[in-house]
Order: C-alpha cells, then sequence, then structure tokens
C-alpha cells in the first residue's frame, strides 16, 4: 500500500481532508447496506406509475436498490456534495412573465462535468494511497445517491424527498466513489423537517400526495426536463414561465438560511441564462439551441422539448407582441413544437383570430397531438 499501513479509521480521516482540499463542500462514508430500505420505496414509487416517462428508473431498480449488485467487490462508499447555492431569490423571475425561469443548477456549466472531475481526482488519490480498486459515479449512474448521502450523514431526505443539509439547505450536487476499501461509516443524519410543511405547500402542481412522496407526473420538474410528450393541459397554467426545472420546493427550505454562497464559478449564471427573453429563445432552430447550450445541462433536453416549454411560457405572459413568434412556431417542422404554439396562440390571441387560424391551418395538419390542440381536445 505504497508504505501505508492501512487503519480504517486513519484512511476515513484522510479521504475526508483530502475531499476538502479537492473542493468538495462536504464528505461522509457509508456502507452498501447504507442504502437501507430505500430500494423497496422505489419499487412502490415505480409500481404507482410515478416515475412517468422515466423507463431508466424501472429498468435498473434492482441495481439501485443493492449495490453490491451493481459492483460486487464493493465495500465502503464515499459519499461527496458541492454547494451550488447562487446570490439572489432563486425564485425572483417568476414574477417576470416576458422572461424564462431555468432552475439554478442549470443556470451555469453542467454540473455533472464540474463534480465527475473533482470525483476522479479524488478517487485517484484513494486508489494510488491505498491500493484500492475505485469507481466513480455522479448521477447518471444507477445510483441511489440520496438514501447513500444520508446514511453517510451528509443530510436527509427532505419532505420534498430532495437532500437537506445543515451547511448547505437543499443546494447541493452528490457524487459517489465505490471503493474495495475497508473504512469506518459515519453516523447517518437524522430528518430535522419537523412540523414545517413549507415545501409541500408551495408546490404550484401538487407533486407531493404526502409527505415524503412525490408524484414525479406532476412534478413542473420532470414536465419540462424529462416528459417526452406535450404539456398535460391541467399543468401548463401552473408553469407559469418556468422553462426549464422548479425550484420552489428547494427554495422555500428555512435550512437554506444557513447555507453559504457556491464557491465555483463555474455555477455562476450564464449572462443568457440570467433573464432570457422567451421571444428569442421560441426562436432558436436546432443549431442554434445545440450552441447556446452547450456544456449546459440544458442540453440534454433537446430543442424541440425546450421551445415546448417556451411556447407555454409565452401562453402564460398576456403578452400580445409574442404572438408573431407563436405564430411562426405554428408552422415548425415539430409537431411537438407545433402543439404547444397551437396552446399558446390560442391563449394570447382570443377566440376569434384562433377560429380563423384553425380555418386556415388545421385541414393540412396531420398529428393527431396538433389537431387535438385546434380542437380544444387536448388532456
Amino acid at each position: 500500500m505504497n508504505g501505508v499501513e492501512h487503519d480504517p479509521i486513519s484512511a476515513g480521516a484522510e479521504i475526508r481532508a483530502r475531499a476538502l482540499e479537492e473542493g468538495f463542500d462536504v464528505v461522509g462514508i457509508t456502507t452498501p447496506d447504507g442504502v437501507g430500505d430505500a430500494g423497496s420505496r422505489l419499487q412502490d414509487f415505480i409500481d404507482r406509475g410515478w416515475h412517468g416517462d422515466m423507463a431508466w428508473l424501472a429498468a435498473k431498480a434492482e441495481l439501485r436498490a443493492h449495490p453490491r449488485s451493481l459492483w460486487p467487490e464493493v465495500r465502503s462508499i464515499v459519499v461527496v456534495g458541492v454547494n451550488y447555492r447562487l446570490p439572489g431569490d432563486p425564485l425572483a423571475l417568476l414574477s417576470q412573465p416576458d422572461v424564462g425561469s431555468v432552475s439554478v443548477y442549470a443556470r451555469g456549466r453542467d454540473y455533472h462535468d464540474i463534480v465527475k472531475s473533482k470525483l476522479k481526482c479524488l478517487a485517484r488519490w484513494i486508489s494510488e494511497r491505498h491500493a484500492a480498486q475505485v469507481k466513480v459515479f455522479v448521477d447518471t449512474a444507477p445510483v441511489l445517491e440520496k438514501p447513500l448521502a444520508a446514511a453517510a450523514g451528509i443530510g436527509w431526505q427532505g419532505k420534498h424527498t430532495n437532500l437537506v443539509s445543515r451547511e448547505l439547505g437543499s443546494w447541493s450536487f452528490l457524487g459517489e466513489i465505490f471503493t474495495t476499501l475497508e473504512l469506518v461509516p459515519d453516523r447517518a443524519e437524522t430528518d430535522h423537517c419537523g412540523s414545517c410543511r413549507s415545501c409541500l405547500d408551495i408546490c404550484p402542481t401538487a407533486a407531493f400526495p404526502a409527505p415524503y412522496r412525490l408524484d414525479a407526473r406532476r412534478c413542473i420538474s420532470y414536465l419540462t426536463i424529462e416528459h417526452k410528450g406535450a404539456i398535460p393541459a391541467e399543468f401548463r397554467k401552473a408553469m407559469g414561465n418556468r422553462i426549464y426545472g422548479c425550484d420552489d420546493c428547494l427554495a422555500v427550505c428555512p435550512w437554506n438560511k444557513f447555507a453559504r454562497m457556491s464557491r465555483e464559478a463555474a455555477f455562476l449564471p450564464r449572462a443568457e441564462l440570467t433573464a432570457p427573453r422567451l421571444a428569442e429563445l421560441a426562436r432558436l432552430d436546432d443549431t442554434r439551441f445545440r450552441h447556446m447550450f452547450s456544456k449546459s445541462p440544458i442540453k440534454r433536453t433537446g430543442r424541440d422539448r425546450f421551445v415546448r416549454n417556451v411556447l407555454i411560457a409565452l401562453g402564460n405572459s398576456e403578452n400580445e407582441q409574442a404572438v408573431p413568434v407563436v405564430e411562426t412556431c405554428l408552422f415548425d417542422t415539430s409537431s411537438l413544437v407545433r402543439a404547444a404554439a397551437v396552446w399558446a396562440f390560442r391563449e394570447l390571441v382570443g377566440e376569434d383570430r384562433f377560429s380563423a387560424k384553425r380555418a386556415e391551418l388545421r385541414p393540412a395538419e396531420r398529428d393527431s397531438e396538433v389537431l387535438s390542440e385546434w380542437d380544444g381536445t387536448a388532456e
């Protein structure tokens, strides 16, 4: 072991110190068993259909429930967190209907790249220092990150099902290092939500059937990022100007008052996402979309879904000056975009003008979802 005699306690202390040196804000250690009964809770979530379009959750539920199924040799799991809290009120843009509100986590560079880069450096050091095997995971792997983070003492899953930390509030990115190294696990964090239900009460779409339970199909973050089809009619008004994600339940958590600002410059908002004009975003073609959102998590959603979200926001804006750009989108090559444009057009122009446009365009339309928008029968 490069001359270092292994001691689980001192090794853990070294790893914690090194993690902080690498730029992580919190670090904890747990075992593969730390996932506890989270696997059964995930299965209940899937059985109820609350995962919606996220078939990948169901496809690898077994791996998520049992970390050793993902890697049989794992003996310890190092969980790290990076603070991404930014200055200002994260909900401030919701009162400006002509601009789009993007979730705080997506306003800067893609956190996957930032966290994974730091995590690989830490994992390499662990491997070299302790002659241990390591595997690195950041969000995209079948790992139940939040239960493992709670078991490692980093935080607890709040009533909104997201991780809450006494140091970072609700604003943390997570990453994990699975290792063959034997380490002493930290004590699991306990729940500190108490009687507070601010996160539940603020949800615009009532996505929480009960505390600690989420129906993702009703969640604006799910609808604007993961959902592949048209936004269900019942949620469109509630979306307001949220075009990528939703921070409402995170932002109202009282524990945020203890969170300091992020030290990571890469998470600072891009200029074009500080207060993006909806009318300009609706004009994006695929090439311009990819260029604008290079190295951004928004890119993975794709242009069509993103413009779909923008058009719903324009329909909610009550801004008649947005009508020309919405009208242009009625002829978009994407049926998903056309369907959203039909709804936005109806919201902005009134029934007489809408009926005239319907008589002009509907006869040539072949997509059933777009036709249902023209007919006002979309669900």
